[in-house]
Protein backbone atom coordinates (compact mmCIF):
# COMPACT_ATOMS: atom_id res chain seq x y z
CA UNK A 1 0.00 0.00 0.00
CA UNK A 2 1.64 3.32 -1.07
CA UNK A 3 1.62 6.49 0.28
CA UNK A 4 -1.61 8.87 0.48
CA UNK A 5 -0.79 13.11 0.18
CA UNK A 6 -3.52 14.85 3.07
CA UNK A 7 -3.79 18.56 2.15
CA UNK A 8 -5.88 20.65 4.64
CA UNK A 9 -6.99 24.21 4.63
CA UNK A 10 -5.26 24.29 8.78
CA UNK A 11 -2.50 22.17 9.19
CA UNK A 12 -0.84 22.18 5.44
CA UNK A 13 0.50 18.84 3.47
CA UNK A 14 0.86 15.57 5.14
CA UNK A 15 1.93 12.13 3.67
CA UNK A 16 0.83 9.13 5.69
CA UNK A 17 2.51 5.86 4.78
CA UNK A 18 1.41 3.77 7.96
CA UNK A 19 -0.72 0.72 6.49
CA UNK A 20 -3.33 0.89 9.33
CA UNK A 21 -4.03 4.95 8.79
CA UNK A 22 -4.00 4.24 5.25
CA UNK A 23 -6.53 1.61 5.57
CA UNK A 24 -8.77 3.61 7.99
CA UNK A 25 -9.54 6.18 5.54
CA UNK A 26 -11.02 3.93 2.80
CA UNK A 27 -12.80 2.12 5.76
CA UNK A 28 -16.63 2.58 5.45
CA UNK A 29 -16.46 3.40 9.12
CA UNK A 30 -14.73 6.83 8.18
CA UNK A 31 -15.94 7.41 4.51
CA UNK A 32 -19.71 7.72 5.89
CA UNK A 33 -18.45 10.63 8.06
CA UNK A 34 -17.99 12.36 4.79
CA UNK A 35 -21.87 12.54 4.79
CA UNK A 36 -22.23 13.88 8.81
CA UNK A 37 -22.36 17.50 9.13
CA UNK A 38 -20.10 19.00 11.96
CA UNK A 39 -22.87 21.05 13.50
CA UNK A 40 -25.47 18.62 13.22
CA UNK A 41 -27.95 20.42 10.08
CA UNK A 42 -27.28 19.74 6.73
CA UNK A 43 -26.17 23.10 5.72
CA UNK A 44 -29.11 24.29 3.53
CA UNK A 45 -31.26 24.05 6.60
CA UNK A 46 -28.93 25.99 8.99
CA UNK A 47 -27.07 29.09 7.14
CA UNK A 48 -23.66 28.55 8.37
CA UNK A 49 -20.72 27.70 6.31
CA UNK A 50 -19.65 24.12 7.79
CA UNK A 51 -17.68 20.81 7.51
CA UNK A 52 -17.98 16.99 8.16
CA UNK A 53 -16.95 14.82 10.78
CA UNK A 54 -14.71 13.15 8.35
CA UNK A 55 -12.86 16.79 8.03
CA UNK A 56 -12.67 17.05 11.66
CA UNK A 57 -11.51 13.78 12.13
CA UNK A 58 -8.95 14.33 9.54
CA UNK A 59 -7.87 17.42 11.37
CA UNK A 60 -7.46 15.97 14.74
CA UNK A 61 -5.26 13.39 13.28
CA UNK A 62 -3.15 15.49 11.55
CA UNK A 63 -2.63 17.61 14.35
CA UNK A 64 -1.52 15.15 17.09
CA UNK A 65 0.55 13.79 14.51
CA UNK A 66 2.03 17.68 14.44
CA UNK A 67 2.45 17.47 17.71
CA UNK A 68 4.41 14.24 17.63
CA UNK A 69 1.43 12.26 19.13
CA UNK A 70 2.43 8.27 19.22
CA UNK A 71 0.74 6.35 16.33
CA UNK A 72 -1.93 4.84 18.41
CA UNK A 73 -2.79 8.42 19.66
CA UNK A 74 -3.14 9.53 16.06
CA UNK A 75 -5.69 6.33 15.85
CA UNK A 76 -8.02 7.01 18.55
CA UNK A 77 -8.21 10.90 16.82
CA UNK A 78 -8.99 9.85 13.53
CA UNK A 79 -11.69 7.50 14.97
CA UNK A 80 -12.88 9.99 18.17
CA UNK A 81 -16.29 10.76 16.27
CA UNK A 82 -16.33 7.82 14.19
CA UNK A 83 -19.54 6.70 16.47
CA UNK A 84 -21.56 9.70 15.59
CA UNK A 85 -25.01 8.97 14.21
CA UNK A 86 -26.90 11.09 11.29
CA UNK A 87 -26.90 14.58 12.32
CA UNK A 88 -24.11 14.53 15.10
CA UNK A 89 -25.32 15.95 18.67
CA UNK A 90 -28.82 16.74 17.02
CA UNK A 91 -29.84 13.02 17.81
CA UNK A 92 -29.58 14.09 21.70
CA UNK A 93 -32.41 16.42 20.86
CA UNK A 94 -34.46 13.67 19.60
CA UNK A 95 -33.75 10.65 21.44
CA UNK A 96 -30.72 11.45 23.91
CA UNK A 97 -29.73 14.25 26.57
CA UNK A 98 -30.09 18.25 24.79
CA UNK A 99 -28.07 18.99 28.28
CA UNK A 100 -25.19 16.20 28.18
CA UNK A 101 -25.08 15.81 24.41
CA UNK A 102 -23.40 12.62 25.25
CA UNK A 103 -25.45 9.89 23.10
CA UNK A 104 -22.46 9.69 20.92
CA UNK A 105 -20.03 9.09 23.78
CA UNK A 106 -22.40 6.31 25.16
CA UNK A 107 -22.89 4.55 21.69
CA UNK A 108 -19.03 4.89 20.76
CA UNK A 109 -17.70 1.49 21.46
CA UNK A 110 -21.40 -0.25 19.79
CA UNK A 111 -20.83 1.98 16.57
CA UNK A 112 -16.83 1.36 16.34
CA UNK A 113 -17.76 -2.50 17.06
CA UNK A 114 -21.02 -1.95 14.19
CA UNK A 115 -18.54 -1.60 11.30
CA UNK A 116 -15.45 -4.40 12.02
CA UNK A 117 -13.22 -1.61 13.64
CA UNK A 118 -11.74 -4.37 16.12
CA UNK A 119 -10.27 -6.90 13.42
CA UNK A 120 -9.08 -4.12 10.99
CA UNK A 121 -6.80 -2.61 14.13
CA UNK A 122 -6.46 -6.51 15.16
CA UNK A 123 -4.77 -6.88 11.80
CA UNK A 124 -2.50 -4.48 12.01
CA UNK A 125 -1.67 -5.19 15.67
CA UNK A 126 -3.50 -2.79 17.53
CA UNK A 127 -5.50 -2.90 20.31
CA UNK A 128 -9.44 -1.95 20.03
CA UNK A 129 -10.14 -1.84 23.51
CA UNK A 130 -6.44 0.62 24.19
CA UNK A 131 -8.06 2.58 21.14
CA UNK A 132 -11.67 3.03 21.82
CA UNK A 133 -10.54 4.42 25.72
CA UNK A 134 -10.12 8.46 24.76
CA UNK A 135 -9.53 9.10 27.97
CA UNK A 136 -6.12 7.83 28.11
CA UNK A 137 -4.92 10.10 25.68
CA UNK A 138 -4.19 13.31 27.29
CA UNK A 139 -3.74 15.44 23.74
CA UNK A 140 -6.66 13.79 21.94
CA UNK A 141 -9.08 14.48 25.41
CA UNK A 142 -8.63 16.78 28.17
CA UNK A 143 -11.98 18.11 30.57
CA UNK A 144 -12.78 21.75 29.78
CA UNK A 145 -11.55 24.53 29.96
CA UNK A 146 -8.42 22.66 29.30
CA UNK A 147 -7.21 22.15 24.71
CA UNK A 148 -7.48 18.91 23.16
CA UNK A 149 -7.02 18.09 19.81
CA UNK A 150 -10.60 17.51 19.70
CA UNK A 151 -11.58 20.82 21.01
CA UNK A 152 -9.16 22.56 19.11
CA UNK A 153 -9.44 21.34 15.39
CA UNK A 154 -13.31 21.66 15.38
CA UNK A 155 -12.88 25.53 16.79
CA UNK A 156 -10.05 26.32 14.11
CA UNK A 157 -12.33 25.20 11.39
CA UNK A 158 -15.17 27.35 12.03
CA UNK A 159 -12.50 29.99 12.55
CA UNK A 160 -11.06 29.53 9.18
CA UNK A 161 -14.95 29.38 7.43
CA UNK A 162 -16.07 32.75 9.00
CA UNK A 163 -15.17 34.02 13.16
CA UNK A 164 -11.48 34.90 12.31
CA UNK A 165 -9.61 33.70 9.72
CA UNK A 166 -6.95 36.36 10.40
CA UNK A 167 -5.84 34.09 13.46
CA UNK A 168 -5.73 30.45 12.50
CA UNK A 169 -2.18 30.44 11.60
CA UNK A 170 -0.86 32.00 14.43
CA UNK A 171 -3.23 29.54 16.78
CA UNK A 172 -2.15 26.48 14.75
CA UNK A 173 1.67 27.52 14.60
CA UNK A 174 1.80 28.33 18.31
CA UNK A 175 0.39 24.96 19.61
CA UNK A 176 2.72 22.82 21.28
CA UNK A 177 2.95 19.68 23.17
CA UNK A 178 4.23 20.16 27.17
CA UNK A 179 3.98 16.99 29.32
CA UNK A 180 1.44 15.30 27.20
CA UNK A 181 -1.03 18.66 27.34
CA UNK A 182 -1.62 20.85 24.35
CA UNK A 183 -0.69 24.47 25.52
CA UNK A 184 -0.05 27.79 23.60
CA UNK A 185 3.63 28.99 22.81
CA UNK A 186 2.59 32.84 23.63
CA UNK A 187 -0.26 34.74 25.56
CA UNK A 188 -1.40 36.62 22.61
CA UNK A 189 -2.55 33.33 20.88
CA UNK A 190 -4.60 31.68 23.82
CA UNK A 191 -6.07 34.97 23.95
CA UNK A 192 -6.61 34.95 20.23
CA UNK A 193 -8.24 31.54 20.65
CA UNK A 194 -9.78 31.72 23.40
CA UNK A 195 -11.69 35.07 22.23
CA UNK A 196 -12.65 33.87 18.87
CA UNK A 197 -14.05 30.36 20.64
CA UNK A 198 -16.06 32.48 22.80
CA UNK A 199 -17.35 34.56 19.93
CA UNK A 200 -18.52 30.97 18.23
CA UNK A 201 -20.50 29.77 21.81
CA UNK A 202 -22.39 33.32 21.51
CA UNK A 203 -22.50 34.02 17.87
CA UNK A 204 -23.15 30.35 16.76
CA UNK A 205 -23.64 27.14 19.31
CA UNK A 206 -25.88 29.47 22.18
CA UNK A 207 -27.15 32.01 19.53
CA UNK A 208 -31.00 31.81 19.55
CA UNK A 209 -31.09 31.34 15.28
CA UNK A 210 -29.45 28.21 15.73
CA UNK A 211 -30.92 26.87 18.82
CA UNK A 212 -34.09 27.63 17.58
CA UNK A 213 -33.60 25.46 14.07
CA UNK A 214 -31.96 22.66 16.39
CA UNK A 215 -35.36 22.58 18.02
CA UNK A 216 -37.35 22.67 14.71
CA UNK A 217 -35.42 20.27 13.28
CA UNK A 218 -35.24 17.53 16.18
CA UNK A 219 -38.99 18.50 15.40
CA UNK A 220 -39.24 17.28 12.31
CA UNK A 221 -37.36 14.51 13.32
CA UNK A 222 -39.75 13.19 16.00
CA UNK A 223 -42.60 13.60 14.00
CA UNK A 224 -40.99 11.15 11.21
CA UNK A 225 -39.87 8.94 14.12
CA UNK A 226 -43.84 8.86 15.45
CA UNK A 227 -45.26 8.30 11.77
CA UNK A 228 -42.82 5.71 10.99
CA UNK A 229 -41.26 7.66 7.87
CA UNK A 230 -37.61 6.97 9.17
CA UNK A 231 -36.36 4.65 11.63
CA UNK A 232 -33.80 4.66 14.95
CA UNK A 233 -32.11 2.32 12.51
CA UNK A 234 -31.54 5.03 10.41
CA UNK A 235 -29.76 7.38 12.45
CA UNK A 236 -27.05 4.70 12.25
CA UNK A 237 -26.34 5.58 8.60
CA UNK A 238 -26.03 9.15 7.48
CA UNK A 239 -27.67 12.44 6.67
CA UNK A 240 -27.72 12.10 3.32
CA UNK A 241 -29.99 8.43 4.02
CA UNK A 242 -32.05 9.81 6.34
CA UNK A 243 -32.45 13.08 4.17
CA UNK A 244 -33.44 11.13 0.91
CA UNK A 245 -36.04 9.17 3.21
CA UNK A 246 -37.42 12.66 4.32
CA UNK A 247 -37.86 14.40 1.33
CA UNK A 248 -39.35 10.77 -0.47
CA UNK A 249 -42.20 11.05 1.79
CA UNK A 250 -45.36 13.06 0.69
CA UNK A 251 -46.06 14.38 4.47
CA UNK A 252 -47.33 17.83 4.07
CA UNK A 253 -45.56 18.58 7.44
CA UNK A 254 -42.01 17.62 6.84
CA UNK A 255 -42.15 19.63 3.51
CA UNK A 256 -43.76 22.79 5.07
CA UNK A 257 -41.06 22.85 7.60
CA UNK A 258 -37.65 21.66 5.39
CA UNK A 259 -38.88 24.64 3.45
CA UNK A 260 -39.17 27.33 6.08
CA UNK A 261 -35.60 26.16 7.66
CA UNK A 262 -34.46 26.96 4.25
CA UNK A 263 -34.90 30.79 5.10
CA UNK A 264 -33.99 32.87 7.48
CA UNK A 265 -35.90 32.58 11.28
CA UNK A 266 -38.19 35.29 12.08
CA UNK A 267 -38.54 35.37 16.21
CA UNK A 268 -39.12 37.79 19.03
CA UNK A 269 -36.91 37.15 21.91
CA UNK A 270 -37.93 37.94 25.92
CA UNK A 271 -42.00 37.70 25.31
CA UNK A 272 -43.81 37.40 28.94
CA UNK A 273 -45.18 33.73 27.55
CA UNK A 274 -42.51 32.55 24.64
CA UNK A 275 -42.63 29.65 22.59
CA UNK A 276 -39.39 28.26 23.36
CA UNK A 277 -37.58 28.28 26.62
CA UNK A 278 -33.95 26.93 25.23
CA UNK A 279 -30.32 26.59 26.58
CA UNK A 280 -27.66 25.11 24.61
CA UNK A 281 -24.49 23.31 26.23
CA UNK A 282 -21.57 26.10 27.37
CA UNK A 283 -18.27 25.47 25.42
CA UNK A 284 -15.30 27.42 26.59
CA UNK A 285 -11.64 27.31 27.06
CA UNK A 286 -9.73 29.01 29.06
CA UNK A 287 -5.84 28.06 27.92
CA UNK A 288 -2.91 27.14 29.41
CA UNK A 289 0.33 28.81 27.89
CA UNK A 290 3.95 29.31 28.33
CA UNK A 291 5.41 32.61 29.51
CA UNK A 292 9.45 32.48 30.64
CA UNK A 293 9.51 28.48 31.10
CA UNK A 294 6.27 28.52 33.00
CA UNK A 295 2.84 27.85 32.50
CA UNK A 296 0.33 30.40 33.09
CA UNK A 297 -3.55 30.36 32.81
CA UNK A 298 -5.39 32.82 30.31
CA UNK A 299 -8.13 34.05 32.92
CA UNK A 300 -5.70 34.13 36.07
CA UNK A 301 -3.21 36.62 34.49
CA UNK A 302 -5.61 38.58 32.46
CA UNK A 303 -8.51 39.86 34.37
CA UNK A 304 -10.27 41.35 31.00
CA UNK A 305 -10.31 38.08 29.85
CA UNK A 306 -11.81 36.28 32.61
CA UNK A 307 -14.24 39.49 32.77
CA UNK A 308 -14.93 38.00 28.61
CA UNK A 309 -15.16 34.64 29.99
CA UNK A 310 -17.84 35.26 32.48
CA UNK A 311 -19.63 37.51 30.63
CA UNK A 312 -20.50 34.87 27.79
CA UNK A 313 -21.65 32.43 31.31
CA UNK A 314 -23.78 34.49 32.06
CA UNK A 315 -25.66 35.18 28.61
CA UNK A 316 -25.66 30.81 28.12
CA UNK A 317 -27.13 30.67 31.66
CA UNK A 318 -29.75 33.22 30.87
CA UNK A 319 -30.72 30.89 27.65
CA UNK A 320 -33.01 31.91 25.21
CA UNK A 321 -36.93 33.18 25.26
CA UNK A 322 -38.83 32.98 21.95
CA UNK A 323 -41.42 32.96 19.92
CA UNK A 324 -41.07 31.97 16.21
CA UNK A 325 -43.08 34.77 13.81
CA UNK A 326 -44.48 32.72 10.52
Amino acid sequence: MTGQTIQDPLYGSFILKEPVLLELLQSRTLQRLKNINQYGIPREFYGLPGFTRYDHCIGVMLLLRQLGAPIEEQIAGLLHDASHTAFSHLVDWVIGDRVKEDFQDKHHVFMLERYDLPALLHKHGFDFQKIIHLESFSLLEQPAPDLCADRVDSALREFHLWVAPSIVSLCVHSLVSYHHKIVFSSADAANAFARAYLTCQTQHWGHAEYVLRYELFSQILKYALQHHIITLEDFYEDDLYVMTKLHDTQDTYIHNELHYLQSRLQYRLGDEHPEYTLKKKFRHVDPLYIQDGKLHRLSKDHPEFKLFLQTHRTLNEQGIQATIIR
